[in-house]
């Protein structure tokens, strides 16, 4: 069997996982169980709504348990103290001039479990993240998208506070 692939994480997105894991074992399961016991106490299962959308809660739940535990299973942790700023990195915070837009952006560079374009989080496997990994402040990287080649000037590289 080939290696499983290892999830790049930084510190908070191993801790969130590892805090949702621990929901899910602790108080989910007991919720769900707690959902089956009375279902079955109404009677008749083979037309029971309630015990089959818990029943399916359930085997959601171990299914998302199963994920979790996979994923951490093969987390590689940043460590964020260690990032060396002159050139950047997964776990640090990169602030760019957009050439085409006249524009500045900032990105947190992640691995691809922790992406939300919706916080500025950005996977290192990207076509923006690949491109501005290993590059330093003063580059101009060219970025490959959907949308045509986007230029981006790298302004600062810093530690995520």
């Amino acid at each position: 069997m080939a290696d499983a692939k290892k999830h790049i994480l930084t510190y908070a997105g191993l801790k969130k996982y590892e805090d949702e894991l621990q929901d899910l074992k602790i108080n989910r399961r007991q919720e769900i169980a707690q959902k089956i016991k009375e279902a079955r106490e109404q009677g008749d299962l083979s037309e029971n709504a309630e015990y089959d959308a818990a029943k399916d809660e359930q085997r959601d739940i171990e299914l998302r348990i199963e994920e979790l535990e996979k994923l951490l299973k093969n987390a590689e942790v940043v460590d964020e103290d260690e990032i060396d700023l002159d050139k950047v990195s997964v776990g640090c915070k990169v602030k760019v001039y957009d050439v085409d837009f006249d524009e500045e952006m900032e990105f947190k560079i992640v691995g691809s479990t922790e992406a939300n374009s919706l916080q500025n989080k950005i996977s290192n496997e990207s076509p923006v993240g690949a491109a501005l990994i290993g590059k330093s402040v003063g580059d101009v990287v060219d970025v490959e998208t959907q949308a045509g080649v986007l230029q981006y000037k790298i302004l600062e590289i810093q530690r995520v506070s």
